[in-house]
């Protein structure tokens, strides 16, 4: 047995994280911080929070707030140009997964020449960067503990990905009150997003006992507490436990890959700005249904962890964790295909779209044809 495992991560949990952010940034003896955020965490009061925690340290402090949801090679440039002109020595991402990909990005064209997109692949960029704090404020996509940046091409009409251990944010504050905000729909899909990293970890090629200890505990987290936080989002103990399943899914993917149901998501998201998680959940039940002839026993397994119950027959018992995910996604009003505005007349395009992402790979069943494709976003639609 051989594998490798990478795990980079200072964490600070707890309602009060906030309070160390000056102490962190004054240890870094960093004199000008760029903070990143987007509008939405600017309406809910939070990026101010945060700026004026790190307004006492005495720093300098150069706000971009123009993040948007799956974050183009356009406006990594654009922030990366005003943080280089203002003299930026360090970076505090606060927000979701395009916030903290943003801030990444933007880190990696402070110490490496454009564009960015040159170092989509694994292990390119391999450079010493400025520190990053992420301050996350979802539950869904690990960005602020994970090796990953997720960007949008929009001359390739694409997504893909940065993945380079040196892109793990130095330090990260997790303050679940930065999460009570969170909109039902947004709690739901950033979760299923989470659920979605965990299962398609759990199943991967490049999956190691470590990874899959860490992506089944993760899911069992989810399972027992989105439906709490998106029924009731002042429900803070199960907004704490999605924060703490976030991490764990996060060192389980960011070492085991992904698959299938993150191919089709970032040409769904690439094509037609869908937002990750909506397009993740969408089609996860129909893409596991699609697998689990090859990995028969674990989808066993993940049903079972999360209370399904199987009846000792292996060839009945594999196809419960597939119908168990139809009903949560249900359960939690994730809108189909149809509903978010994908039209069968798209399919033939996004099937072969899909056919040329390289998280493909890393996928269990390795036999993937267009008609394949084609099946599971009919069965989303």
């Amino acid at each position: 047995m051989e594998f490798n495992h990478f795990i980079h991560s200072d964490i600070i949990f707890g309602n009060d994280s906030i309070e160390q952010l000056p102490g962190l940034i004054k240890s870094y003896k960093s004199q000008v911080v760029m903070v990143i955020y987007d509008q939405g965490v600017k309406g809910a009061g939070i990026a101010q929070k945060v700026v004026e925690a790190a307004a006492k340290s005495e720093a300098k402090l150069v706000v971009f707030d123009k993040v948007l949801p799956n974050p183009t090679n356009e406006l990594v440039e654009e922030a990366a140009i005003l943080a280089k002109n203002e003299g930026v020595e360090a970076f505090i991402a606060v927000g979701g997964g395009s916030s903290i990909d943003l801030a990444k990005a933007v880190n990696v064209l402070m110490v490496k020449p454009s564009p960015i997109s040159q170092y989509g692949g694994i292990g390119l960029v391999n450079s010493h960067l400025l520190p990053l704090i992420a301050i996350p404020t979802t539950a869904g996509t690990s960005s602020e503990i994970t090796n990953v940046t997720a960007l949008t091409d929009t001359v390739k009409v694409c997504k893909y990905v940065i993945i380079d251990n040196c892109l793990t944010p130095d330090k990260v504050l997790i303050n679940p009150e930065f999460t009570r905000t969170m909109p039902a729909s947004v709690t739901a899909a950033t979760g299923m997003d989470a659920i979605t990293h965990a299962v398609e970890s759990y199943i991967s090629n490049m999956a190691s006992p470590l990874t899959r200890y860490q992506s089944l505990e993760a899911l069992d987290i989810f399972y027992k507490n989105l439906p709490k936080a998106v029924e009731n989002g002042q429900d803070m103990e199960a907004r704490e436990q999605m924060l703490i399943g976030c991490v764990i899914g996060g060192y389980a993917f960011s070492n085991a890959n992904l698959g299938l149901v993150h191919g089709i998501a970032h040409t769904l998201s690439a094509h037609f700005h869908l937002p990750h998680g909506m397009a993740n959940a969408a089609v996860l039940p129909y893409v596991m249904k699609f697998n689990a002839p090859e990995c028969k026993d674990e989808m066993i397994q993940m049903a079972e962890k999360i209370g399904g119950q199987v009846s000792g027959d292996r060839e009945e018992d594999y196809l419960l964790f597939p119908q168990m995910l139809v009903g949560m996604i249900k359960e939690l009003g994730i809108k189909t295909l149809s509903q978010q505005g994908i039209g069968r007349e798209d399919f033939n395009m996004l099937a072969e779209e899909v056919l040329k992402e390289p998280v493909l790979n890393f996928n269990p069943r390795s036999e993937i044809s267009k008609e394949d494709i084609l099946s599971i976003l009919e069965e989303a639609y």
